[in-house]
């Protein structure tokens, strides 16, 4: 069974139509015990990195991920679910840096591009030996944000460009992310859902 974790990010029932499309149970839950225990969670994200961090604090999300990174079981994060997994991020600051979870110890900051936010179809390269990218040479994907991550974490990376190179995908064990949305990526969007799946 898949969880898809609910903290008021919006977006989920999109999701969820399209994990279920893989053949894999799929539940929207913000019960702990369900997603600690899930064969898969997924951590969607819509909107800003304070307000999706909020939520995620309000339903023990944070500490969820957490005793999943530990336990090595597999996540997914999505789109500003992929941000709150670094260390922090400056959307919306005066300075102050918002705290992440902290998956991986680099930070968010807002990309240099003349046109924001990077909204549409774009394409990845990756770097590493990557199992969710496998059959997924020369695709695109969609995107909508204004924020990245720009330094490599984790053991295989997808990189895209917008203004600047950023980072649009991790891989790290257990521990996958995704800066595009999966499931708005059509046919390639659903592969690497599958990819994911075959890997839990």
């Amino acid at each position: 069974m898949i969880a898809i974790l609910d903290y008021g990010s919006g977006n989920l029932r999109s999701a969820q139509r399209a994990f279920e499309r893989s053949g894999v149970e799929v539940v929207v839950t913000s019960d702990r015990d369900v997603a600690l225990n899930a064969a898969g969670l997924v951590v969607p994200g819509v909107g800003a990195f304070a307000a999706c961090m909020r939520g995620l604090i309000n339903v023990g999300g944070d500490e969820i991920v957490r005793a999943r990174v530990a336990g090595q079981r597999p996540t997914l994060g999505i789109c500003v679910g992929m941000q709150i997994f670094f260390r922090d991020g400056d959307e919306h600051t005066n300075g102050e840096l918002h705290k992440g979870v902290g998956v991986w110890q680099e930070s968010v900051s807002k990309m240099k591009a003349p046109i924001l936010p990077h909204m549409g179809w774009n394409t990845v390269s990756v770097t590493g030996n990557s199992n969710l990218f496998s059959g997924l040479t020369d695709q695109s994907f969609y995107f909508v944000h204004s924020y990245a991550a720009k330094a490599p974490v984790g053991i295989a990376q997808a990189w895209t460009t917008h203004g600047e190179k950023f980072l649009s995908a991790v891989e790290d064990g257990a521990i996958c992310a995704t800066q595009f949305h999966p499931e708005k990526s059509g046919d390639a969007g659903l592969a690497l859902i599958k990819n994911w799946v075959a890997m839990l």
